[in-house]
């Protein structure tokens, strides 16, 4: 004996089909204007011939590859010292950061929420009008072209994020097992080199790896005090996009992108929620 199927129409169910239509315009939309861009500048990396009003490019190439590594392209030298800015930057922001951190997250300083504050002071101002007046005291102390002066900049800047999340991470760490160390004997150093520093040590490397992307991307600090003896990719940058040459730009872009999202997975890993949950606290 067959039975026949029965099916069951749901008079509801192209109504709710619908609401999809709206969702997926909006990710569409989402999902070209963040990766549009950059399939545009994938594009220009490796275009040989490229013109409106063609979408895509002519010719395919590397020969703009080579003309950046070239000894006179200047990618080599420029991606060299901001390296070397960067690193330096990091050094100097977190020794100054983490004994700054560690003050504000376990001492009960006066005005504590000012002094955060005041390190916000360098990003609340626009950086031209400060910048051309380091660049003038910078000139008179023979700073001004020179790889300290930048990397004084750019500490500047990087402490907000340093001192921001490494006091949000010592914030995080129980006190009570740095007590803990100090009653079985050890010292107020010893307790904090081998208690608390290696907890918070997740929060200080994302802090470090902040700032230096932050440095590796800073464009009005290393132009004003550092050009134009002191060649960096973002000065590279800004100079292959002003002449047009768009395949050296994205070339250049592409160098600084790189870190930019490999870091930022770094962080992703290392910046917990119950250090963010502290930020600015």
């Amino acid at each position: 004996m067959t039975t026949a199927a029965t099916t069951t129409f749901s008079p509801g169910r192209p109504f709710a089909a619908l609401w999809w239509v709206p969702r997926g315009i909006v990710f569409g939309l989402m999902a070209f204007f963040v990766f549009g861009p950059l399939a545009n500048l994938l594009l220009w990396t490796v275009a040989e011939k490229w013109y409106f009003p063609h979408s895509l490019p002519l010719e395919y190439g590397f020969s703009s590859w080579a003309r950046v590594f070239a000894p006179r392209g200047g990618a080599v030298e420029s991606l060299t010292n901001s390296i070397i800015v960067a690193v330096l930057t990091v050094v100097v922001s977190l020794l100054l950061a983490i004994p700054a951190g560690y003050a504000l997250a376990r001492l009960k300083l006066p005005l504590r929420g000012l002094i955060l504050l005041a390190f916000l002071i360098p990003q609340a101002f626009p950086n031209l009008t400060v910048y051309v007046n380091i660049a003038r005291i910078f000139y008179e102390i023979r700073l001004n072209g020179t790889i300290p002066g930048v990397v004084l900049v750019h500490v500047s800047h990087g402490l907000v994020y340093a001192v921001w999340i490494a006091t949000a991470a010592f914030s995080a760490i129980d006190a009570e097992l740095e007590q803990a160390a100090r009653s079985m004997g050890a010292g107020a150093l010893r307790a904090f080199l081998d208690v608390t520093l290696p907890l918070a040590m997740p929060g200080l490397m994302a802090s470090a790896i902040f700032v230096f992307l932050e440095s590796l991307d800073e464009f009005t600090g290393s132009y004003f005090v550092g050009a134009p003896d002191v060649n960096m990719l973002p000065l590279l940058l800004y100079t292959a996009g002003a002449g047009g040459n768009y395949q050296i730009a994205s070339i250049t872009a592409l160098l600084l992108l790189i870190p930019s999202i490999g870091f930022m997975l770094v962080v992703e890993r290392f910046l917990k929620a119950d250090v963010l949950s502290r930020v600015g606290q």
